[in-house]
């Protein structure tokens, strides 16, 4: 009997395949709510990633303590599923090398991502990157980190196509906040929120910046938070909106109810889960040459959007159909 060709080795020869990770990031700070999320990942599935925040969630005087916890908290049995980040604190800030210095050697080899934020500039970006893989040389960690960028300054937005650029970069976040305050006054407060957030031009503009230079480079653009904690529908339908009018792939996730609210707006529509399924499988027994199905043509440029599509689907805990969870995972 013939092998059959697996999709990740017929379509992406000689390239770089597309990340697929979780579409939805949760922030926690202290030690309490960074093991109560790790729990949740039990609950719910592994249908998110966590972000240990440094930079939010020490106390001043306590940074080099909240770093070694987060190490602490990696290591153990809690961080069942490794599917755990951390943000860094921000250039500007001393600790930031200090935190490269302790999460690295302490839990390189189980940390999903390092984040870092309110960068200014390309450069900035590409010497703290080049930090982190002087200390993972340094301490024998031969994996790449995954590094996720904050576009939250109007340098880094100048900047965003030669950041998504970079080596080791895997996501880029829009950090509306942060941008919104840094126009002076320019754009309301009110824009925070929604609609404001997605109809004020300059902010529809930015997040269309981000998620352009992201997909050009084979990066994943991430949305920022929902500032309502407690209204899943808000949560919800900023995510629906983030996913389907402006292309974001990923949104952050600020309180845990959010959290099946994101999932939910990102996961693919399962008719096109089942039609990918088949297209796929059909593709595979013609050895991933053009195919027909319901009477349209199909090749390697629509087997690679079905395929990352399945992945999509699979990653966020969406039932695949047997026959094609069989032969693809």
């Amino acid at each position: 009997m013939t092998k059959l060709t697996h999709p990740s080795e017929a379509l992406f020869e000689g390239e770089r395949a597309f990340p697929i990770i979780p579409s939805c990031e949760h922030f926690a700070g202290s030690e309490k709510l960074i093991s109560k999320a790790l729990g949740l990942q039990d609950s719910i599935g592994p249908v998110f990633d966590i972000t240990c925040d440094c930079e939010d969630g020490a106390a001043a005087g306590t940074e080099k303590e909240h770093a070694e916890m987060i190490v602490r908290v990696l290591n153990s049995d809690l961080n069942r599923h490794k599917m755990a980040g951390a943000r860094i604190h921000d250039y500007t800030h001393d600790a930031w090398a200090q935190d490269i210095e302790i999460l690295v050697p302490g839990a390189g080899q189980v940390l999903s991502y390092i984040t870092i934020p309110k960068a200014t500039s390309v450069d900035q970006v590409a010497e703290m990157i080049g930090f982190i893989q002087k200390v993972a040389r340094q301490n024998g960690i031969e994996r790449e980190i995954p590094v996720h960028v904050l576009i939250e300054t109007h340098g880094a937005l100048r900047d965003v196509h030669q950041i998504a650029a970079l080596d080791w970069v895997q996501v880029l976040d829009f950090g509306l906040m942060d941008f919104v305050s840094a126009h002076h006054g320019a754009i309301s407060a009110t824009a925070m929120r929604s609609p404001g957030q997605f109809d004020h031009r300059l902010l529809a503009r930015a997040k269309a910046e981000v998620v352009a230079a992201a997909l050009a480079n084979g990066v994943v653009p991430a949305h920022n938070v929902t500032l309502d904690l407690k209204n899943e529908e808000v949560t919800y339908s900023d995510a629906a909106r983030a996913r389907h009018e402006f292309g974001f792939l990923r949104m952050w996730s600020i309180y845990p109810t959010q959290i099946t609210a994101i999932v939910d707006a990102m996961k693919p529509d399962y008719s096109e889960v089942i039609a990918a399924a088949n297209i796929l499988l059909t593709a595979q027994q013609a050895e991933w040459g053009p195919i027909q199905y319901d009477g349209e043509l199909h090749d390697r440029a629509t087997y690679r959007y079905f395929w990352e599509l399945l992945q999509r689907a699979r990653q966020t805990g969406v039932a695949l159909p047997a026959d094609a969870d069989k032969a693809f995972f």
